[in-house]
């Protein structure tokens, strides 16, 4: 009899070490800090939602509380890194949209083919029949379109192909210069060129620098021989696919600055414009941000609405760029060709572009983004 009230009082022990976890986790939720930003993710968190009767009644609430509860879980990017590699030891590819490649490449899964790509062909083509400036179209083929021989075995197909055909078919109807990168990227990734991060989504350096060339190929002005840069690296670099992923374990990349020793601050300046503020700087290179989790804004500071880069020492006019992240690292190389770059970012930038260009009259207008980007992308509708 006493042997079986034992066993019975046992049966209890799950249910208690349960209901123990349960609100133990929930009370070390309650009590734990709560952060705006994440600098391993590079993004800001959800905050607790406004709990007003509209947003309770129309179901804002709920959805926001999820987001808050999963953005501030305490030791999150533990959870997230044991469910990733759970995620690939189970059989699976990669995790969080993210593939888990040979020789340490972290690759973003390819986008929806139902995207925004032709609505935003169309706004570009409206944008240059207002303007009286020639424009030129240049995409960044995605990652795993340029690096398949790394993917894992199984894996969705990146329509980079189907994509650029149909971009150059639109621009061309309309009179637009396209500077397809598809060949030029695939030659020089055979030939050992590390094009792009392994951690992060945008190109490198040297993936920049090889745009560069063609770009200034199809502008007929002549790019900067490679020679002429002092070339550093810098280790330590974990890029947004990084963060995304999970895969803590993954080895960190390095980051190149390519910096041209004839551009000095005497003849280099920049300008930085958020709303009606504007700072002035005297370099394109930011290395206090080579300290940081996130050290790709080394390149112009990173993302802001507009930014003005000017060379009293380049030979040619005005260029405005309408433009991404990828920018960031080739800017700062056509700055050698160009005395002044307009740097636009749509995302941040709401004013009248048409108005820019006519205020500064460029000889030519340059819309760069990465392909996944101006395929997912919802702001450059605005462009007018």
């Amino acid at each position: 009899m006493h042997f079986s009230d034992k066993k019975s009082k046992c049966r209890y022990i799950p249910a208690f070490v349960f209901l123990i976890f349960i609100f133990g986790m929930a009370i070390w939720f309650l009590l734990s800090p709560k952060s705006d930003y994440s600098s391993a993710e590079k993004r800001y968190l959800q905050q607790f939602p406004d709990t007003s009767i509209e947003n309770i009644s129309n179901g804002t609430f709920g959805e926001e509380f999820e987001s808050f509860f999963a953005d501030q879980f305490p030791m999150r990017n533990l959870w997230v890194g044991f469910n990733a590699y759970f995620s690939l030891y189970t059989g699976n590819n990669g995790a969080n949209g993210v593939y888990n490649c040979k020789n340490d490449y972290l690759i973003n899964v390819p986008v929806s083919t139902d995207n925004n790509l032709s609505k935003n062909l169309n706004a570009v083509t409206k944008f240059k029949n207002n303007i009286d400036t020639p424009v030129t179209v240049m995409f960044a083929p995605s990652t795993g379109y340029i690096t398949d021989d790394v993917l894992p075995a199984v894996h969705n197909n990146y329509n980079d192909d189907e994509y650029f055909e149909n971009a150059g078919k639109t621009l061309a109807q309309n009179g637009i210069n396209f500077v397809d990168l598809r060949e030029t990227f695939k030659e020089e990734y055979k030939n050992g060129t590390q094009l792009y991060y392994k951690t992060d989504h945008h190109w490198a350096t040297a993936g920049a620098y090889t745009a560069y060339t063609k770009l200034c190929e199809s502008l007929g002005t002549t790019p900067t021989p490679k020679d002429s840069f002092d070339i550093k690296s810098y280790d330590g670099f974990y890029g947004t696919t990084y963060s995304t992923s999970g895969f803590l374990m993954t080895p960190s990349d390095s980051i190149e600055v390519w910096e041209n020793p004839a551009n000095t601050e005497s003849n280099i300046k920049v300008k930085i414009t958020e709303g009606k503020q504007t700072t002035e700087y005297n370099s394109m290179f930011f290395y206090d941000h080579l300290e940081e989790d996130d050290k790709y804004p080394v390149f112009i500071d990173g993302n802001h609405a507009l930014t003005e880069i000017t060379n009293t020492s380049a030979k040619g006019g005005t260029l405005v760029m309408i433009k991404d992240s990828f920018s960031h690292c080739l800017a700062p190389f056509l700055a050698d060709n160009y005395s002044k770059i307009i740097l636009v970012d749509m995302r941040y930038y709401k004013l009248s572009v048409s108005d820019l260009i006519e205020q500064e009259n460029p000889e030519q207008v340059v819309v760069l983004y990465g392909i996944d980007n101006i395929a997912t992308d919802t702001d450059i509708v605005w462009l007018k």
